[in-house]
Order: C-alpha cells, then sequence, then structure tokens
C-alpha cells in the first residue's frame, strides 16, 4: 500500500509542478493591470507624465487578466493524457478552478477601480462605454495572444507584427473568435462583478459620515482624498 501511495504522490507533485510554471507567469501578467489600476485610479493624483504612462501600461496589459480563461486547454490536455481520476479532482481541479478565479478576479478588479475613479470625477455617464471598449480591446488582445502567440510587449517590441495581426482580423474565424470572447468576457465579468459588490459594496463608495446638527444627526457622503490635487 505504502509505495502506491508514494507512487501516487509523485505522479500528483510532477503533475502540479509541470503546469505551476505556466499558471505563476500568467498569472503575474494578469496582476499587472490590477496594480495599476489600484495605483491610478484608488489614489488622488494629477494626470502627470508618469499617470499616463501607467495608465498606457494598465491597458496593454489589461488583455492579460482575461486571457487567463483561454488556459482551460492547458487542463483539458493534461485531463486527456489520462491521469487518474484522483489526481484530476485533488490536484487538477483545484488548481486550474483557483488560477482561473484569480486571474478573471483581477481583470474585475481593475475595471471596478476605473469606474470608482470615473464616479469620483463626477463622469460615471462614461462607465458602461469604457466598460464595453475594455471587453473589446480584452477580446482583440486575447485573440492577438492566443492565436498569434503576440504579448503585450510587443506592442513596442513587434510594432509590425501587432498591425499585421489586425489585417485579416475581419475575416469570419478572427472576427467571430473575437465576438465570442467579448460575449464571455462581458456575461461573466456582469456577474462576478455583482458578486463582488455584494459582497464588498464598499469597493464603489466613497464613504459616509456621521455629521450631527440641531436638528438631530444626518448622514452626508463624501468624497475621500488621499492627498492635495496638484
Amino acid at each position: 500500500m505504502f509505495p502506491s501511495t508514494w507512487n501516487w504522490l509523485q505522479t500528483a507533485w510532477r503533475v502540479f509542478h509541470l503546469s505551476t510554471d505556466r499558471i505563476l507567469w500568467n498569472s503575474f501578467l494578469a496582476f499587472i493591470p490590477l496594480f495599476c489600476s489600484i495605483w491610478l485610479f484608488r489614489r488622488a493624483r494629477s494626470r502627470s507624465w508618469a499617470w499616463w504612462v501607467i495608465f498606457w501600461v494598465f491597458l496593454a496589459f489589461l488583455p492579460n487578466a482575461p486571457y487567463i480563461l483561454t488556459d482551460i486547454i492547458h487542463f483539458i490536455y493534461y485531463v486527456r493524457l489520462g491521469y487518474s481520476t484522483g489526481i484530476i479532482i485533488l490536484v487538477l481541479i483545484p488548481q486550474y478552478s483557483l488560477f482561473l478565479f484569480a486571474g478573471f478576479q483581477a481583470y474585475v478588479l481593475s475595471l471596478i477601480n476605473v469606474e470608482f475613479y470615473l464616479g469620483k470625477e463626477n463622469l460615471k455617464r462614461f462607465a458602461l462605454p469604457l466598460e464595453l471598449g475594455m471587453h473589446a480591446l480584452s477580446a482583440i488582445g486575447i485573440y492577438l495572444g492566443r492565436f498569434l502567440r503576440l504579448n503585450s510587449w510587443d506592442i513596442l517590441a513587434q510594432p509590425d507584427e501587432v498591425f499585421r495581426g489586425f489585417d485579416n482580423f475581419l475575416e469570419k474565424r478572427p472576427f467571430v473568435f473575437t465576438l465570442i470572447s467579448f460575449l464571455i468576457i462581458w456575461g461573466l465579468y456582469g456577474l462576478v462583478k455583482r458578486i463582488d459588490l455584494a459582497l464588498f459594496p464598499c469597493l464603489l463608495k466613497n464613504g459616509k459620515v456621521k455629521k450631527k446638527s440641531n436638528g438631530g444627526s444626518r448622514f452626508v457622503s463624501y468624497q475621500v482624498e488621499s492627498s492635495r490635487r496638484n
């Protein structure tokens, strides 16, 4: 019994290790836009040159977060290799479930931070158009990454290849894939966002303060400013 258990543990570790490198790298790329969005949109900052540089980095890396959803193909690949049911249930499913959830959650929180910023700037009316635009940007980025194997930094490293990728974009296959990706991102984003805001409504609220007056006490809204704007 012990040798068979030991062999199972060795196989489980090997399977876990094989997919971990890809998972860690893609997770790192997915969290870059989240960190950028916190820096850009959660604090009062002037739109300096540094702000605009980080903003363009945010846009360039944003598709990496929902791109993680396409890594389900690697899960399917490992399942088809014929590993035991125990390894699939105890190793692969938890590993990829956590990985896919964390990556897409980074995308949802990034866009929530954008919406928070727009509300703070009294630009909330632009939230939905920008949200849809970022879904479309991400869907295009997924196509460029999954089929043409381009990365976010190729915008600077290989701009010709990036622009060449758009040449056949309106052909049937790329267009249909991008449209389906857009609809999936839109649907999942709406679902996860609802759950996040139900659990943590403070994500889109600037806060409330209790203020006393002669007639009693009342609540007034205030916007949190962490520093004075330049």
